[in-house]
């Protein structure tokens, strides 16, 4: 069984597309499906890589295009009030919830929550309040997301070690693809590499 990691971060509208998408494109592929937080701001430095919204021609054509794909997809984006979306303690606490087992759980609430219901995740009694609608322990786990800072740097490391430039980011093997529009591509190299 082929692995496609899926690297992310909650200020990404793209990953947030991915993130819809990802589980039934792994499952058609046959792949194991790894999710992996990483700080897009973390990954744009120490790339020399700027965000679309930088570039006042490109940030305005994002949101043309964010609305073209959430058409085609079916899938409800709103773009929030506050952007670029604070998502280090999101980030740091989707860690935490990955050492209790619940690290998508979290991950899909907090996407809706700040694509669909335009939720300010980067203040801790929201982000507290988003999770334990999904059934989580989220006073519990923005307590413990501190702790996972140095994790939160060492998985952002590793995906520009490995060639990250942007989210979302997936490997197939060592094989890079960035963005939501490469999916097609990653999903050819995940059943490629289930041939004998």
């Amino acid at each position: 069984m082929a692995d496609l990691e899926f690297f992310y971060d909650f200020t990404s509208p793209y990953s947030y597309l991915a993130s819809e998408r990802v589980e039934a494109l792994a499952a058609r592929a046959g792949a194991t499906l790894h999710w992996r937080p990483f700080l897009l701001g973390g990954v744009l430095k120490a790339t020399g890589n700027r965000a679309p919204i930088e570039t006042p021609a490109k940030g305005r054509h994002m949101l043309v295009d964010l609305q073209r794909w959430s058409g085609r997809l079916g899938i409800p984006l709103r773009f929030p009030a506050v952007f670029p979306v604070p998502s280090i303690l999101a980030l740091r606490a989707a860690l935490a919830a990955g050492r209790r087992g619940q690290l998508v759980p979290l991950t899909h609430a907090v996407f809706r929550a700040v694509w669909v219901e335009g939720r300010e995740v980067g203040k801790p009694e929201e982000l507290a309040a988003v999770l334990a609608a999904a059934g989580l322990d989220g006073p519990g786990l923005v307590e413990a997301a501190p702790a996972e800072k140095e994790t939160l740097v060492k998985q952002t490391q590793e995906a520009v070690e490995r060639g990250a430039f942007g989210a979302p980011t997936f490997f197939v093997g060592q094989e890079l693809f960035v963005g939501n529009d490469r999916m097609d591509f990653v999903e050819e190299a995940l059943r490629a590499a289930r041939r004998p």
